[in-house]
């Protein structure tokens, strides 16, 4: 692969910090520092399975019964695939699968499942606008996510007629870091640009940022969609960026094109 030139690279010398998930974050930095950044990570968001337990097992091996099997991330579909694996040696027929959101319908998509993911956008409300969830008789839905999540997509398939239930397979928690790390990513590295791509992480910089004394309302925000931008700018955030997918392309080419904007003085962030 040729190596790219200085002037093909739109964010040479930019401080970029990464607050995904591992291992979606090195990823995601990585591609940053394709495109000349100084990208660094920090993920205020980790993951772990949940324990195995006899009513996840119950359900898993009664996958059959539901009509609908929702991923809400790809994490949450990476593991149900796992159960999958263990306990259905021939994957059960009859079902419609759903990822919300194109990453999560890939991890299905590549497990051989024929799997339906909004037309556009990478959000439960662009999901929750497919005809296929839009009348729902006494459907069985399964929700597979985290222990902790929105109960807009639950809430609006049980008034659309279907019975849903929620199969949590994982837990989020904010990592614990010490105060020089805290200091030396926000304070000494005082990025440019801070990829928040979820409400949490948002909430979790946000406390950090007030513990370390670390002023944000000058760092551009990257966040997935406008209920989490509005979430910012009631917290006084106001320069907040969100890009037209959440492939790594594209959040790349939205922070670029953003830091670029600023800096022409035009002070327009959205």
């Amino acid at each position: 692969m040729a190596t790219p030139q200085p002037d093909s690279l739109p964010l040479k010398g930019r401080r970029i910090l990464v607050c995904r998930p591992q291992p979606e974050a090195d990823r995601l930095a990585s591609r940053f520092c394709d495109a000349g950044a100084d990208a660094r990570v920090m993920p205020l968001i980790a993951r772990e399975p949940l324990p195995e337990d006899p009513a996840t097992r119950t359900l898993i091996l009664n996958l059959d019964e539901f009509a609908h099997v929702i991923a809400v991330s790809p994490y949450a579909a990476a593991l149900l695939l796992d159960w999958l694996d263990e306990w259905w040696p021939q994957t059960p027929t009859g079902i419609h699968w759903y990822g919300v959101g194109a990453g999560t319908a890939t991890v299905l998509s590549n497990y051989g499942l024929e799997t339906r993911q909004p037309e556009t956008g990478h959000t439960s409300e662009d999901l929750l606008q497919l005809p296929e969830l839009a009348t729902l008789n006494h459907e069985k839905v399964l929700v597979v996510r985290g222990q902790e999540g929105r109960e807009l997509i639950p809430q609006t398939l049980e008034r659309r007629g279907a019975r849903v239930t929620v199969l949590p397979l994982y837990r989020r928690f904010c990592p614990d870091y010490d105060k020089a790390t805290l200091n030396a990513m926000l304070n000494d590295f005082s990025p440019e640009a801070i990829v928040t791509l979820s409400g949490e992480t948002l909430n979790n910089l946000i406390a950090l940022s007030d513990n370390t004394g670390h002023n944000l309302e000058n760092t551009l925000l990257v966040v997935p969609v406008e209920r989490i931008a509005e979430q910012a700018r009631l917290a006084g955030l106001r320069r907040t960026c969100i890009p037209g997918s959440l492939a790594d392309s594209s959040i790349v080419a939205a922070v670029a094109g953003q830091l670029a904007s600023l800096d022409g003085g035009s002070g327009n962030t959205k």
